[in-house]
């Protein structure tokens, strides 16, 4: 273990000025405390704390950080209390090891209503004081060198977690090393063989093509010394998990992958900079549509780099970022560089941007959305998606995700514009509201007096801020249709544990749930953001769980007419517990489909056919198949496993068709019989938390979707 001596001897070389007797007293209560507690390998506990100080240490982190690193653990797992941190050690640090407790505790990796509500509060506290965060980061990050430790169920949880929260927040943040040893160590959990596949062929790469980053270096740096430019240049092998993700987004093999190789060119000054991206593309051509200048339009984290992909040696793709040693310090450390210190001093540098700012805008912006749903879509768009940059027509610049559309770009601008677009221009070009928008392009937004929002916008907008807007738009148009269907929704569940929805009944719910009025609550209830036993549940929680009745497939529909027969539609295959729509059909009744459904576009000029349909609410009768498209590792006993999987979790496989068989993988097509919406996420998981399932999605087919119809 890293004793006192060997922590203030890290610190003391960025920070002479360090309080030496400020981190032996943190040190030495932190022990005390922790004193008879081990870790799950049988390390002392406090082997960890001194760990995540180390880590923040080697980001040059100020005395009060350090301190909280040591003592983070302390309020939550020992007899030390709020106040006794106080009285010896600082109000400042007392309340970010408390912070850290509150963040340790929020469970992020429970059902999503709740964690959109832990994102809330994640936010908040990150908002307060920004060391929180980075002591939390630090800590999990440990937590996941020695995640060998742990029961193999605890690990897939954590590795979870990590990839979907803790290494977006380190990106986020501008911790660029962070999330990618992040992503890294969970890959090796969630997909050890998917990472060691990778690391085989990288190493028979090397073996038949030699060293080609050492080469490469060597090229690069005879360029800039002819030039006469003073350069570092640095050249690596891309993490296995960002080879991996780049496999799976672009669907192709490893041996088809290009620009697996990322190289850095650190200059002294930003016109160096040019002069370096000049002289590169003058030796090897440049790939069209892989230049990005985050000189001239920074990230809004304040990282700056000249990126750029070219065809070096023997045609082989290589990633070549350009940027000055300062740009470089922000790149690596982020957020941390706002209390790194030198020599004794706090650290100025003039690229670093307080993100601060860009949470407290995110927090801001994020407490208007109504929704748990909204609010978690959002908070993921913002930390997970990269940003284009593009031009209003009078030269502003917008910052949107990648991916985005013009629709986002009218939202950007503001809401009316937004919900008036009819059609955008790109370079002076008509173009679909469903372009992708590109860098440096300029987008001008054609509006018209009384355009609103269509439903289909929420499928083409990737925004936070475009599909709140939509949403709400189509909410208050369907308002009333809402009210209608959730009072029919109301009586159905009231009658079900016999009682009768009364206004009273239903102004009593609506105050017990804190929402605002009865028709609020039937609103909500119609567009299946609550359900009908929720409702109940308020008032006659005891009826509820005695109420234990099966729903039989006949009655499992609520808002047909009567004598009205359905079917559910092959395209889609939904389920009970989704959202549904039903289409008339003559002769066969109504075929009820998936909300999201995509044949549902066929549709849209029919109005008349369309009837809004809702689950009933309960435990569901009959069994519906819903088809998986898996992909698994060609392995003896694989096949076997995930069959037995499948059993475990009480579902039955109806149908298995092999689509692809090659050596090292399987993919099939799986038709697995389930209950209802929740019985079909658990055997998701089961299958997702194995190792030998490389991807899995539900399938869905618009094809099927007439199959067999004769007409309306």
């Amino acid at each position: 273990m890293t004793t006192a001596d060997d922590l203030i001897a890290l610190v003391r070389a960025y920070n002479p000025r360090s309080n030496e007797q400020l981190l032996r007293d943190a040190y030495a209560f932190g022990d005390e405390m922790h004193e008879g507690q081990f870790r799950h390998s049988g390390e002392k506990y406090f082997t960890h704390p001194v760990a995540v100080a180390v880590i923040l240490a080697e980001q040059q982190m100020d005395d009060a950080t350090l301190v909280t690193a040591l003592l983070h653990d302390t309020i939550e797992d020992t007899k030390a209390s709020f106040s006794e941190v106080e009285k010896r050690f600082t109000r400042e640090i007392a309340e970010l090891v408390d912070g850290v407790t509150k963040l340790t505790n929020l469970q992020l990796n429970s059902r999503e209503t709740k964690q959109a509500e832990n994102f809330r509060k994640l936010f908040m506290a990150t908002s307060r004081d920004l060391r929180v965060t980075l002591v939390k980061l630090a800590d999990r990050l440990h937590n996941m060198r020695t995640i060998k430790s742990m029961r193999p169920d605890k690990q897939a949880q954590k590795a979870r977690e990590t990839m979907e929260i803790f290494a977006p927040l380190a990106g986020r943040m501008g911790m660029q090393w962070m999330r990618e040893e992040l992503e890294d160590l969970a890959f090796r959990v969630l997909n050890p063989e998917g990472r060691n596949s990778i690391i085989r062929r990288f190493i028979t790469l090397q073996r038949e093509t030699g060293d080609v980053v050492q080469k490469i270096t060597a090229d690069m740096r005879v360029e800039l010394e002819k030039a006469g430019i003073t350069a570092e240049v640095m050249g690596r092998a891309k993490k296995p998990y960002s080879i991996w993700r780049k496999m799976q987004e672009k669907d192709l093999t490893f041996s088809r992958l290009s620009d697996i190789y990322g190289f850095r060119v650190l200059t002294a000054t930003e016109a160096d900079c040019y002069r370096v991206l000049g002289i590169i593309h003058q030796r090897w051509r440049a790939v069209p549509g892989r230049f990005k200048d985050y000189i001239s339009q920074p990230k809004t984290n304040g990282y700056r780099s000249i990126h750029t992909t070219v065809s070096g040696r023997d045609g082989k793709r290589v990633e070549v970022q350009i940027r000055t040693r300062e740009m470089h310090e922000v790149a690596e450390t982020g957020v941390a560089a706002h209390w790194s210190y030198r020599n004794g001093e706090r650290v100025e540098n003039r690229f670093a941007v307080d993100p601060v700012e860009w949470i407290n805008k995110l927090t801001e912006r994020l407490d208007q959305e109504q929704g748990h749903e909204e609010f978690l879509e959002a908070v993921k768009l913002e930390m997970y998606q990269d940003q284009v940059f593009c031009f209003t027509p009078k030269g502003d610049v917008i910052k949107l995700p990648r991916g985005a559309t013009p629709i986002d770009f009218a939202y950007a601008i503001h809401t009316r514009i937004g919900s008036a677009i009819v059609g955008a221009k790109v370079d002076g070009l008509r173009v679909p509201l469903w372009t992708r928008l590109k860098n440096g392009q300029s987008v001008e937004a054609i509006t018209a007096e009384g355009q609103t929002p269509q439903a289909t916008w929420i499928d083409i907008a990737v925004t936070g801020r475009a599909k709140t807007a939509i949403r709400r738009a189509l909410k208050e148009e369907d308002r009333d249709r809402f009210i209608k269907l959730g009072s029919e929704l109301a009586r159905v569940a009231f009658e079900n544990v016999g009682k009768k929805s009364t206004d009273k009944a239903l102004a009593t719910a609506a105050k017990a749930l804190a929402i605002d009025g009865v028709n609020e609550l039937l609103a909500q209830l119609g567009s299946a953001e609550i359900t009908g036993r929720y409702v109940v549940a308020a008032i006659y929680p005891k009826l509820i769980e005695k109420d234990g009745e099966k729903i039989a497939a006949n009655r499992a529909v609520v808002g047909l007419a009567p004598n009205q027969q359905h079917q559910r539609a092959r395209c889609c295959q939904p389920v009970p517990g989704e959202r549904i729509m039903g289409i008339t059909y003559r002769g066969e009744g109504v075929i009820v489909h998936a909300m999201d459904c995509d044949a549902l576009v066929d549709f849209e000029e029919q109005p008349e056919r369309w009837i809004d349909l809702q689950w009933q609410d309960g435990v569901h009768d009959a069994v519906h198949s819903v088809t998986f498209d898996l992909t698994i590792t060609n392995d003896a006993g694989v096949l076997g496993r995930i069959c037995t999987l499948i059993g475990e979790q009480t579902a039955n496989i109806s149908d298995l068709k092999f689509i692809e068989r090659k050596p090292d993988y399987y993919r099939l097509m799986i038709d697995i019989d389930v209950r209802d919406a929740e019985h079909f996420h658990r055997v998701q998981t089961a299958l997702e938390a194995d190792s030998n399932v490389s991807s899995i999605a539900r399938h869905r087919d618009p094809g099927l979707a007439n199959a067999g119809r004769s007409g309306t």
